[in-house]
C-alpha cells in the first residue's frame, strides 16, 4: 500500500520559495509512489478568524470542510510555512484555528483535564524557512513556531512523529544554495519523511 501524503503549504505568496520546495518534495514523493494531495491555504476561501471562540461553532466553508477531508484522508503531513516574527503566517494560523477543533482533531474528556486525540496514527514533517540560521532561532528564540505546530497542535492532536526541517538564511542565499535546498526537499518526498 502507498502512503497517502497531504502537501500544506502555509505560505501567502505564490511566488515564495516555499512554493518551489513544496513542488520539490511532491515530485520526490511522486516518484516514491506515493499518493499526493495538496491544501494550498493561500487558495482557500474561509474566515481565519475564530470569530466565537470555542463558545459557538462557525460553519465550515467548503473549501475547510474540503481540506479536512484531505487531512483525514491522509496518513502524512507535510506542512511548508515561513517562520514571521518568530510564529506562522497569519492565515495560516487562522486555519488551524477553523479546522484543528473539539470533535476534529481532539477531543475534551467530560469531567476530565485530558483529551481524546483524534489525529492518532497520521505522521508529520515540519518543513520551514528562516531569515536566521536556525541554531540561532533554536537558541536564542526557543523555536516558537515549531513549539506551536508540533507540540501544541500536532502531537497534541496525536499526530507522531513530527520531523522538522529548517531551510535558511533564505534572504541571503544565492541560486545554488536554493537549488542544493529543492534538491535536499525532494529527496525528502522520496524518503516520504
Amino acid at each position: 500500500m502507498h502512503k497517502k501524503i497531504v502537501i500544506i503549504n502555509g505560505h501567502p505568496n505564490k511566488e515564495s520559495f516555499n512554493f518551489g520546495l513544496a513542488s520539490s518534495y511532491k515530485k520526490g514523493a511522486v516518484k516514491s509512489l506515493a499518493e499526493v494531495k495538496e491544501i494550498v491555504i493561500a487558495d482557500l476561501d474561509f474566515n481565519p478568524n475564530l470569530q466565537f471562540g470555542y463558545q459557538k461553532r462557525m460553519a465550515l466553508e467548503p473549501d475547510l470542510k474540503d481540506a479536512w477531508e484531505k487531512i483525514k484522508w491522509a496518513d502524512h503531513l507535510v506542512w511548508i510555512h515561513p517562520v514571521w516574527w518568530g510564529g506562522l503566517p497569519a492565515i495560516t494560523k487562522g486555519f488551524i484555528d477553523r479546522l484543528f477543533l473539539p470533535g476534529f482533531a481532539f477531543q475534551p474528556k467530560e469531567n476530565s483535564v485530558w483529551w481524546d486525540k483524534l489525529l492518532s496514527g497520521k505522521t508529520a514533517h515540519i518543513i520551514t524557512t528562516l531569515d536566521q540560521p536556525s541554531w540561532y532561532y533554536w537558541l536564542v528564540y526557543g523555536k516558537p513556531s515549531v513549539n506551536q505546530l508540533k507540540k501544541a497542535t500536532l502531537e497534541f492532536c496525536g499526530v507522531k512523529p513530527v520531523r522538522v526541517t529548517y531551510f535558511g538564511v533564505v534572504k541571503t542565499a544565492n541560486e545554488t544554495l536554493k537549488t542544493k535546498w529543492l534538491e535536499k526537499a525532494e529527496a525528502l518526498g522520496k524518503k516520504l519523511k
